[in-house]
């Protein structure tokens, strides 16, 4: 296992963001100079974290996942829990904010995230539903 980071394609993309708690996807192209500077930090961040998946989109093999996800500008770092991205960020981070990056996520209780989700959600269907219900 010398590649430490999996290509995801618009094939493989839902199957391992489903079959997986806990998903780093690093958007990246290959004429991008920032994505070729994050990419060993990137890969020195799944080597250390094997119990993750690191995965990679080429946004220029791949436009659809990287419209799909409204992806501006590369690199960047998206981290998938339980289906719910809980971090996005442009920009190549250093090896120690993504190391932190990576802790937060870890330590992100996500039955809370997922009520927060929920409530957001409600919160934009109910909008105009909800006024005339109080009383």
């Amino acid at each position: 296992m010398s590649n430490a980071t999996l290509e995801l394609t618009k094939e493989n993309f839902d199957q391992t963001v489903t079959d997986n708690a806990f998903v780093l996807i690093d958007f990246w192209a290959s004429w991008c100079g920032p994505c070729k500077q994050f990419a060993p930090v990137y890969e020195k961040a799944a080597e250390a974290n094997p119990d993750l998946v690191f995965a990679k989109v080429d946004t220029e093999a791949q436009p659809e996942l990287a419209a799909a996800f409204n992806i501006q500008s590369i690199p960047t770092l998206m981290i998938v829990r339980d289906q719910v991205a809980v971090f996005a960020q442009p920009g190549a981070l250093p090896e120690a904010a993504l190391t932190d990056v990576i802790g937060q996520a870890r330590n992100l209780d996500m039955d809370e995230v997922r009520r927060q989700v929920a409530e957001e959600q409600a919160k934009q269907q109910g909008q105009e539903g909800q006024q005339g219900q109080e009383g």
